[in-house]
């Protein structure tokens, strides 16, 4: 039987997420109270956070799903849509801020080598050109895994791109904040879990996969269709290969509303009827305030056409 949401969290006392202490991760879930209050488990790649999730050794787990700036983290995507069989519970969108660490007293003129991760310096380029032209760039496995790193191994003449966390649990400086090259970048997190789908809030988020019965001309626009008719405002959309054959390829879709919402359930019952498989991957809480009133707007109009509809046909023998 489905657990609500305030279930599910509440029934669960560990949660996984990507080690080690200081990731961009951990600084997302520590503003999840009930998740911060959990057991913590630090695991060394997101593949494994929801493997481990998956095989029952951690009770829920917390990974990136997507960047404004770099997109979605294919890794994620894939192990939910191909490899498991986890619901997403929550999203959790932070804002990014990247800061360049340093060992204390070393000064950023003195730096020759940067660690990172490649998605972090892929968001810092600009900075990166114009005020250290001349460093050799060295990847690690996250942010984190580079202050590690420059805390317990390196000299004076390294410096690590990390967080404003990361700095004070390896007691690092920060010689420069805020350089990544868009403020206005944020990453979303989600909390997976076995089982469980959490109540409907009124402004909720639905993740699905399609993979098309038949791939033929027009097979996507039919399909987004079926949301257009219904009002259901797209969040996301792209294709990802399915690992069978080349050219093979499925959908993404992340769209507001909830599996419980009438307008939902005749949109992903026409879906499969009609267009394909779908692996449903959870209705959850949205982030944010947007689309609460629209969403409502359009479940009123639906309710009173089946009213309409409803009275229309009492009057048939």
């Amino acid at each position: 039987m489905s657990l609500s949401c305030s279930a599910v969290t509440g029934s669960a006392s560990s949660i996984g997420y990507l080690g080690p202490h200081g990731t961009f991760t951990e600084q997302a879930l520590l503003t999840q109270p009930d998740l911060a209050a959990m057991e913590h488990r630090l695991i060394g790649s997101i593949a494994d956070v929801v493997f481990a999730t998956q095989e029952g050794d951690v009770d829920l787990g917390f990974v990136p799903i997507e960047n404004a700036i770099e997109g979605s983290v294919n890794v994620t995507i894939d192990t939910l849509a191909f490899d498991t069989d986890l619901l997403i519970q929550r999203e959790v969108v932070i804002p990014v801020v990247m800061n360049v660490l340093v060992r204390p007293g070393v000064a950023l003129e003195s730096v020759t080598t940067v660690l990172s991760h490649p998605v972090a310096d892929a968001q810092c380029r600009t900075w990166l050109r114009e005020n250290l032209p001349d460093v050799e760039m060295e990847a690690a496995r996250s942010t984190a895994e580079a202050v590690r790193i420059l805390a317990e191994d390196r000299d004076g003449d390294t410096a690590a791109i990390g967080t404003e966390l990361a700095a004070e649990v390896y007691g690092l400086d920060i010689a420069a904040a805020d350089i990544e090259d868009h403020p206005e970048n944020s990453t979303r997190f989600v909390v997976v879990a076995r089982a469980g789908v959490p109540t409907a809030t009124g402004h909720d988020k639905t993740s699905i996969v399609i993979f098309q019965r038949a791939d033929r001309p027009g097979s996507l626009l039919a399909i987004l269709q079926e949301f257009a008719a219904r009002a259901i405002n797209l969040t996301k959309l792209e294709s990802r290969p399915t690992k069978q054959t080349l050219g093979d390829y499925c959908f993404l879709i992340d769209f507001e509303g909830h599996v419980s919402d009438e307008l939902v359930g005749d949109c992903l019952k026409n879906i499969v009827a009609k267009h394909g498989q779908v692996k449903f991957l959870g209705s959850y809480p949205a982030a944010g305030n947007d689309a609460h009133g629209a969403r409502a707007d359009a479940t009123e109009a639906w309710t009173a056409a089946e009213t309409w509809l409803t009275d229309l046909r009492s009057h048939l023998d």
